[in-house]
């Protein structure tokens, strides 16, 4: 039997690359029926289907969010009403600020996340004191082995070794960070979505576990 989502990547690029094209509110009016059946109504079935199954491996509740399609153009340059891609968020509900999963659609990528997107002032303090112990080697570790495994994660956004820290601290480069998301892109996934969204998450799990434990 086939998943009810099994279609999603391609209705949905097909719908962006339309609407790069027809960015205003009279294309996306007279396509939000195609906008509601044909990626809405999958997204949010795709984001409760995969809720429970995330829940139990974390032992957490897990709460989702499907991003809006319009864009908040308040403080930008770019007038253009609608966004380019379509993202949802699992959300797990333990004790404090966890990491999050996602998943999102666009022209140029198909692609399954998790993370801290950023750190607030009280967790940059817990996260440099965390990784310059040897806790930071464990997580060096298991960051190398989703990195092997295919998973990717962004560069440091500081230039410079934060003081107290040396220039020459064998954690330098996570001592630079001020958050830190992995990420997956994948393009064969319409056969068994869930499949590969699960099977994402418990790459990044390990990860996701050491953030969890400075948090």
């Amino acid at each position: 039997m086939s998943q009810p989502f099994e279609t999603l990547i391609s209705d949905a690029r097909a719908f962006y690359s339309e609407l790069a094209q027809n960015n205003n509110r009279d294309w996306f009016n007279e396509n939000k029926t195609r906008y509601e059946t044909q990626l809405k109504k999958p997204a949010k079935l795709l984001l409760e289907t995969i809720a429970p199954k995330l829940g139990a491996m974390l032992d957490q509740t897990v709460t989702t969010k499907l991003f809006r399609a319009n864009r908040d153009v308040r403080f930008s340059k770019d007038k253009t009403p609608y966004s380019l891609h379509l993202h949802m968020m699992w959300s797990p509900q333990g004790n404090g600020t966890q990491p999050v999963y996602f998943f999102g659609i666009a022209g140029e990528y198909v692609r399954t996340g998790a993370g801290l997107m950023s750190f607030d002032k009280d967790q940059q303090s817990a996260w440099r004191a965390w990784v310059s112990e040897r806790e930071g080697d464990a997580l060096q570790t298991h960051l190398d082995a989703a990195a092997k495994a295919g998973a990717t994660y962004g560069k440091p956004e500081l230039k410079r070794v934060p003081s107290p820290f040396g220039s020459d601290h064998p954690r330098a480069e996570l001592l630079r960070r001020k958050s830190l998301v992995l990420w997956q892109d994948h393009e064969n996934t319409q056969s068994d979505l869930v499949g590969a969204i699960e099977q994402n998450f418990a790459l990044f799990e390990p990860v996701m576990d050491d953030l969890r434990t400075f948090l």
